[in-house]
């Protein structure tokens, strides 16, 4: 029996998989509960430094499951789905560890949502993403119509958003949604790479650096560079940095512990 989602930790790394090849990945209140699960249990495990979300079968995912929501029988009923999922996605955003969407087919709706809610994007060429929920007469609930915008031109998140109308992986990559372009079939192991560049890197200087990018965009540029200038000194004063150095001038990896 399919899990939903399946948790696996490899070298630092824990790969999530969308486990509903059957539905396209489809995201049901099923995935919604083992994603806040997976993600809490995972927070404060110090063995896990980045994580790489993706889907099984051949799509990351087609969005949300279209046959729980045609089941609601009164509009308190999707609201408190929307807000679970949304719920999901806020905690995949702030999670301390850095996070890599591995898109493959195509990511659609409240698939292409979650990829946005991840700190980078993998994308095979050839992979369509899109928000279609237009066509549905409706809109993006959980997070869509709010994040596409802060990666993309407004005017570009716009005609995403109000014709339902999915964009190519090349054409994401060319406009900054897409990070990485993969070949068929690699987007996997093209994010677990980054991810594993991602590890190299020291835990607490990690996490302060999401933190000043996410945050800062949301301050005055005068109130950003100081919170940086303060969150800077922080890091100053700890062993990672101390390690860091003598691992420049002996010319050699750091052997970062996040302390």
């Amino acid at each position: 029996m399919s899990t939903v989602l399946r948790v696996e930790l490899r070298d630092r790394i824990a790969v999530l998989t969308l486990d509903r090849p059957r539905q396209l990945n489809a995201i049901g209140s099923g995935t919604v509960d083992r994603l806040t699960r997976a993600l809490n249990d995972l927070r404060d495990n110090d063995d896990i430094r980045a994580l790489v979300v993706t889907g099984a079968g051949r799509a990351f995912s087609a969005g949300a499951d279209i046959g729980e929501i045609e089941s609601f029988t009164a509009p308190g009923q999707f609201r408190s789905f929307v807000g679970r999922l949304t719920d999901a996605y806020a905690l995949l955003e702030d999670f301390p560890k850095p996070s890599v969407a591995a898109v493959h087919g195509f990511a659609f709706g409240g698939g292409l949502e979650l990829a946005l809610a991840c700190d980078l994007r993998v994308a095979e060429r050839g992979a369509r993403l899109g928000l279609p929920e237009m066509k549905l007469g409706v809109l993006p609930g959980a997070g869509g119509t709010q994040r596409l915008p802060r990666l993309v031109p407004a005017a570009i998140a716009k005609q995403m958003i109000l014709t339902g109308e999915p964009i190519d992986a090349e054409r994401a990559h060319s406009l900054g949604l897409v990070n990485q372009l993969a070949e068929p079939g690699e987007a996997l192991p093209v994010a677990e790479a980054l991810a594993a560049t991602l590890t190299a890197g020291a835990p607490l200087a990690l996490a302060a650096g999401k933190r000043l990018v996410d945050h800062g965009l949301g301050m005055d540029l005068e109130t950003a560079i100081s919170y940086e200038r303060e969150t800077v000194s922080v890091l100053f004063s700890t062993e990672d940095r101390a390690e860091g150095l003598k691992a420049f001038r002996e010319r050699r990896p750091g052997d970062f512990r996040g302390k």
